[in-house]
């Protein structure tokens, strides 16, 4: 099978594209199509977002199987089915004939999302290339990263114009017609696993920075950079780490303005959670430029301090709008950043090897505390008031920092020679 001249660039871009969809019709419109799926099948906009949220934690337990089949078959050809299997649901849950039907359909869906969202595009990028992941894994975050500013409008707008099924359908076109050939396309030739899109490279390549807290240049990712005696402890860490400090993250995204009213801060309150989307931006810019040239460790505590610290400085402040503003910005490069590490750091910790695999273990973790989370601290919100609520998932966040604390303790004690972020 000939190569197809395809640049890294252009696999990125065209990646970043299909997460843009991705991610866009399954997961960020149902925020605006909630409420017309309510009243159409006779339920409560709660009761849809519990159906939503279930979907999710099966979706997260099927992740750990796709992560097998992308090792397996490739990532690349995981997603080119799954963009059909999305498409095909994404319709089935359009015309699913009543709540039973719907809940079945958009659970199937959540069950294919797994295949076309970041741990896919992440493996894709690790095996089609024998270097330069993380960077272009950070560039991937940048561009997929406009996903909620794109749909959330779109959404909208298609809404006012049909009804939630005629969106869905449209939806369920653009992952069978774009994304489908898009990764299509990118799995036809063979890498040198046979089983990924080599990246054409230009001649002679000059030596390239590594990204997102990537270790220095000439690190290995094909190998594994961890003492056996310690990878366990610190897989278990790191999957811990990542998963309370998303339960933080979830929490807040999902009571953002209500938490910002119920402090005080009245109108003012979806102006400054809006401050969240380009605070995201802004950082995963600066860290093309500066946290590339950094420890990938040490990147990570300092992205998840930040949510600990956030919420605390808001519960601090309240009603400031100055200390809100601060708490949405640190929030937001805080989530800019752990979008990146969650791919990043276990491929700077653990290598190429079954590396799928171990993304879609991680997200199982980090769906099954994400889907519980938005209820907790709702409950919490509403018996005991907001600043306890916050700080009680601010000392969740603490917990998943010293998870990372600990992985930095570890590996004072286990030194190896490709250590990541050593010379």
């Amino acid at each position: 099978m000939p190569r197809l001249p395809l640049s890294p660039t252009a696999v990125v871009w065209m990646l970043g594209a299909t997460q843009i969809l991705g991610y866009g019709t399954v997961y960020y419109s149902f925020a605006i199509l909630a409420a017309p799926i309510a009243t159409s099948l006779g339920l409560s906009v709660s009761t849809v977002f519990g159906l939503f949220s279930l979907s999710l934690l099966v979706g997260g337990a099927i992740a750990p199987f796709v992560g097998r089949r992308m090792d397996r078959h490739g990532a690349p050809a995981v997603m080119a089915a799954g963009s059909v299997a999305v498409g095909l649901l994404l319709a089935a849950t359009a015309w699913a004939p009543g709540v039973v039907g719907f809940a079945i359909a958009l659970t199937a869906l959540q069950t294919a999302a797994p295949a076309i969202l970041y741990d896919a595009a992440f493996t894709t990028l690790v095996q089609a290339s024998d270097g330069g992941a993380r960077r272009r894994i950070t560039h991937l975050t940048l561009i997929a990263g406009f996903a909620s500013t794109l749909f959330w409008p779109l959404t909208s707008w298609l809404a006012a114009h049909m009804d939630w099924r005629g969106v869905l359908m449209v939806f369920a076109a653009l992952n069978l017609l774009v994304c489908a050939p898009a990764h299509m396309l990118i799995a036809r030739a063979p890498s040198r696993t046979g089983r990924a899109v080599p990246l054409a490279e230009p001649d002679a390549p000059a030596p390239e920075a590594p990204a997102a807290g990537a270790p220095a240049a000439g690190a290995p990712e094909a190998a594994a950079l961890l003492p056996e005696a310690i990878a366990g402890r610190v897989y278990g860490l790191m999957t811990l780490g990542f998963a309370l400090s998303g339960f933080m993250l979830s929490a807040l995204l999902a009571q953002m303005v209500p938490a910002l009213t119920a402090l005080g801060l009245g109108g003012a309150a979806l102006v400054v959670s809006t401050l969240f989307g380009p605070a995201q931006v802004i950082v995963r810019f600066a860290d093309m430029f500066v946290a590339g040239r950094r420890d990938p460790l040490l990147v990570t505590l300092f992205a998840m301090a930040m949510f600990p610290l956030a919420g605390t400085i808001l519960a601090a402040t309240a009603p400031s709008v100055a200390g809100a503003a601060v708490f949405a910005v640190l929030l937001g490069f805080g989530s800019g950043l752990k979008s990146i590490l969650q791919g990043t750091l276990p491929l700077a910790l653990f290598g190429r090897a079954a590396y799928g695999a171990r993304l879609g273990r991680m997200t199982l973790a980090r769906q099954f505390l994400a889907a519980a989370a938005p209820f907790l601290f709702a409950w919490i919100l509403e018996r005991l008031g907001a600043s306890v609520a916050l700080l009680s998932i601010a000392a969740v966040g603490i917990a998943g920092v010293a998870c990372f604390v600990e992985i930095a303790r570890l590996r004072r004690r286990h030194p190896t020679a490709a250590s990541p972020g050593r010379p």
